[in-house]
This record gives structure tokens, sequence and C-alpha cells, in this order.
């Protein structure tokens, strides 16, 4: 049974990667905006949530309680970061830019900002015990951590930064989640 959630986990984690880095290249003009591109981009959140989630399945006992702090903040983070996503999709869109904008000043954007802000403390409090629990390979949780502060900040940073970021963490993502598809019931991920 766990081997199977960690293998979705895994999968999750890859599709995570991938729809990141699409993203990316919509966002830097790589990739042409249509509505197919648009359409997927909320789901890089989505199917990060559930790829975080095997991860802390499988440090959850090296990494105590930290790791479930950690854990629970990015879940949460991750979640408002889907509706965040999907909000700016498929709402923003057909509404006007004053009302657009009067929300943005108001009750929205402040619920945004906290949003930014769980995500970024709950994957720096995850990062710090994944590397805590060296369950899971150095590089690829700091490269995680370190895409992940501009990709919680993401009105707050040059478009530029956040776009490297995600493409650091959409890296860490996919070489974090890597080792689940290789876990059994019984071993544990090798970290090299």
């Amino acid at each position: 049974m766990r081997s199977s959630l960690y293998r979705a986990s895994a999968v999750a984690g890859l599709g995570c990667a991938v729809l990141l880095l699409v993203n990316v290249a919509r966002r830097g003009g790589l990739l042409p905006e249509t509505a197919f591109t648009h359409s997927i981009a909320p789901l890089a959140p989505l199917a990060g949530l559930l790829a975080v989630t095997g991860l802390y399945l499988l440090i959850r006992h090296r990494a105590g309680g930290l790791g479930l702090a950690g854990f629970l903040l990015n879940a949460a983070g991750l979640a408002g970061a889907f509706a965040i996503e999907y909000s700016l999709h498929f709402v923003f869109p057909y509404l006007g830019r004053s009302a657009t904008g009067e929300l943005l000043a108001g009750g929205t954007g402040r619920a945004f900002l906290v949003t930014s802000v769980i995500l970024l403390a709950g994957v720096l409090t995850f990062g710090l015990a994944a590397l805590r629990s060296g369950s899971l390979p150095v590089v690829a949780v700091v490269l995680y951590m370190a895409g992940m502060v501009p990709g919680s900040l993401r009105s707050a940073v040059p478009l530029p930064v956040y776009l490297a970021g995600l493409a650091a963490a959409a890296v860490g993502i996919a070489w974090m989640t890597a080792g689940l598809w290789r876990a059994s019931d019984d071993a544990p991920v090798a970290t090299t």
C-alpha cells in the first residue's frame, strides 16, 4: 500500500515539475499564451500538494514535529496557491481591470499575501525538517527551498527572479520525488 502511495506521489511530483516548467516557459514567452496553457497552470500547486504529501509520509518518522508543522504549512500554502492560480486564470480575466484592482487592494489581496507567507513558511520549515531527517537528497531539498522563496513571493520579486525560482523548484521537486518511485515498503529511499 505504501509503495503505491509513494509511486502516485512520485507521478504527482513529476507532473508538478513539468507543469511548473510549462508555466515558466509560458510566462517567459517561450510558449504561447493559449487557453490550454492557462487552463493547466493551476494544476502545478495541486500536483505539488500531492507530491509533498508523499514526501512527508516518507520522512515523517525522522522529521518529528518540525516535519509535521512544515508539512501542514506547506500543504495549506499549496492549497492556497491553487486557489490563487485558479482565480487568476479562471475568474480575474472575466472581471474588469477596476474590479480586479479593487479586489487586490482589499481583502482578496490580503488573503493572497497571507497565503504567500504561509507557503513560504511551510516550504522553509518542511525543507529544514527534510534536511534534518537525512532522508532526501540535500541538493534537491535546497533547490526546492531556494526556488520556492521567490516562487512564494510572486508579486514581490521581479519576473525573471520568480521564473528562475519556479524552474529551480521544479528540478528540486522532481529530484526529491524520483526517490519515492524507488521506495518500497521495507527499504528507505536512497539519498545519493
